[in-house]
């Protein structure tokens, strides 16, 4: 695979005989025998990724009212960053362009006053810098700051996921116990040179872990003789489907808002802040909406099939097997006014087949939901 980035894992995943592919151009394991398996490992015990192709970005400076990292959060994102007032809390939020598309979706980290961290998309990572360094600039010239932004690309960063991710975590960690055991779902701490953040990408608990990429190799022999499974992008993939997460360039992009992306819960149209995108949010009509699909006979749920309801045609964004419920499922995007409970149709490989509009998640903390 000439060309392609790699982690500094690379040569842990190629030990352990993983299936590597291009992954946003970057060298990554898809499985490492058994995606299946993968995927039951995170939902019963714990599973580790490597997400280090992610790419965390600190915004930092100090400034009078007006001039500090928060107000500019507070008009680059969607989300209210006055939700963050304690040390480590994190929040999920997209970041748009004018016309409300999503550019990304991105975490945030408060650590303080002065300096916040950004963890932003691995194939959207060079747009996202590019982008947030114009409206930076923009901001420092206007309000007369001296806001940095530092991509962090020297950190590598591991997940560790499932219902026993903790104890076999402070197994390979134990001095990590103490300051972490209590945190709650949806923040961090940093732990010397580490930063330990309670959040994941699969609807169980876990955590997820930056360090320089010359300590990763040695934290995930640490974490696999704790017990911790190795697992690939495929089961990372079926595992956020099943808890009902978002997918950039699949499940919402830039031609999308995301009022019609399932995510309007991350977006503050009630105070009088103002923000990218936000006008045009508000002076949009809200045509389309993302439901869940489960699939009522035997066949497979996948991308860009067409889906057929009673308003109009829609389109299935993101479609897999369910190994947690056994059954396809899947994310579509679908006329508004389509409810919970209402049966469409779905083109698989020219056969309409019936499917149920259900409330994802589909299934989370290791139980099915639908």
């Amino acid at each position: 695979m000439a060309d392609l980035k790699q982690t500094p894992l690379i040569q842990k995943h190629r030990e352990a005989n993983a299936k590597l592919v291009d992954f946003s151009g970057w060298e990554m394991p898809i499985h490492y025998g058994s995606q299946l398996e993968e995927h039951h490992i995170v939902r019963r015990d714990a599973g580790m990724f490597d997400v280090s192709h992610m790419l965390p970005v600190d915004l930092k400076g100090e400034g009078e009212a007006g001039k500090t990292p928060r107000d500019f959060l507070r008009k680059l994102v969607a989300n209210n960053v006055d939700k963050l007032q304690t040390t480590g809390k994190a929040l999920y939020s997209c970041m748009l362009h004018e016309g409300g598309g999503v550019v990304d979706d991105l975490i945030i980290y408060f650590l303080n006053e002065t300096w916040f961290r950004i963890v932003v998309n691995a194939g959207c990572a060079d747009k996202d810098i590019a982008w947030i360094e114009v409206q930076l600039d923009k901001f420092n010239r206007e309000q007369g700051a001296q806001l940095t932004l530092a991509p962090r690309r020297e950190l590598a960063m591991i997940a560790v996921q499932g219902p026993n991710a903790a104890v076999k975590l402070w197994a390979a960690m134990p001095g990590m116990r103490d300051l972490a055991e209590k945190m709650q779902p949806f923040n961090a701490v940093v732990v010397g040179n580490m930063f330990v953040a309670r959040t994941g990408y699969t609807g169980e608990d876990g955590f997820e872990i930056m360090l320089p990429d010359n300590a990763a190799p040695f934290f995930w022999q640490a974490l696999l003789n704790a017990g911790v499974r190795p697992c690939g992008l495929g089961a990372r993939d079926t595992l956020r489907l099943e808890a009902g997460m978002n997918l950039y360039g699949q499940d919402m992009n830039e031609a999308t808002t995301p009022l019609e992306s399932g995510l309007a819960w991350t977006v503050d149209l009630k105070s009088e802040r103002d923000f990218i995108g936000k006008d045009s949010l508000l002076r949009l009509p809200r045509a389309r909406q993302l439901v869940g699909l489960k699939l009522l006979e035997r066949g497979m749920l996948r991308n860009h099939q067409s889906v057929f309801t009673e308003r109009g045609e829609g389109e299935i964004t993101s479609g897999s097997f369910s190994p947690t419920l056994n059954v396809s499922i899947a994310l579509a995007r679908v006329p508004a006014g389509i409810s919970i409970g209402d049966t469409v149709e779905v083109d698989v490989r020219g056969k309409r087949m019936k499917a149920a509009v259900v409330k994802y998640p589909f299934a989370r903390n290791g139980k099915a939901l639908v």
